[in-house]
């Protein structure tokens, strides 16, 4: 994946990429399904809803490629939207709260919204994660790995000031 690789820095170790979820992709089609129906009754206005949902389907679809979600042994990595992009880089010790909404098809096919809590800095959300429950599960491990490894350090330096 082109972005989360430039932005991986020496000696970080990736722990788990995601993307969105070819789900966006419904709405899109449903809005061409109806206008493409829709020809022969509605004419001109339902050529323009068959058009408005072609714009709407290369737009996520650029988005599912472009986008990118990334879970390091530091920091989390987003990257996500088209043709307004959206780009975060969050330290873990920041974030205090993973939070996952999955809607009935969302947990049939697995995608859902993931709310991310930040040490005060308030929430954010991202829609249409693909598998976010293992994205969660991922993210609290890395986030506890993280937090124990700086606390032992920073007793390991307690005690050397201390002796």
């Amino acid at each position: 994946m082109g972005y989360i690789d430039s932005q991986i820095k020496t000696g970080e170790r990736l722990a788990y990429i995601t993307g969105l979820h070819w789900a966006i992709l419904l709405g899109p089609a449903m809005v061409m399904v109806i206008g493409g129906l829709s020809i022969p009754t509605k004419g001109l206005s339902a050529l323009i809803l068959l058009l408005v949902g072609c714009v709407w389907g290369i737009f996520s679809t650029v988005s599912i490629k472009t986008s990118e979600i990334a879970i390091t042994d530091r920091r989390l990595i987003i990257r996500v939207g088209f043709p307004l992009r959206r780009t975060y880089d969050i330290p873990l010790d920041e974030i205090d709260m993973v939070d996952v909404h999955q809607p009935s098809l969302g947990k049939i096919l697995n995608f859902g919204k993931v709310i991310l809590g930040f040490t005060g800095k308030g929430r954010g959300a991202f829609r249409m994660v693909a598998s976010p429950l293992d994205f969660r599960a991922h993210l609290e491990r890395e986030v506890f790995a993280f937090l124990k490894a700086k606390d032992s350090k920073v007793e390991r330096e307690d005690g050397i000031k201390k002796g």
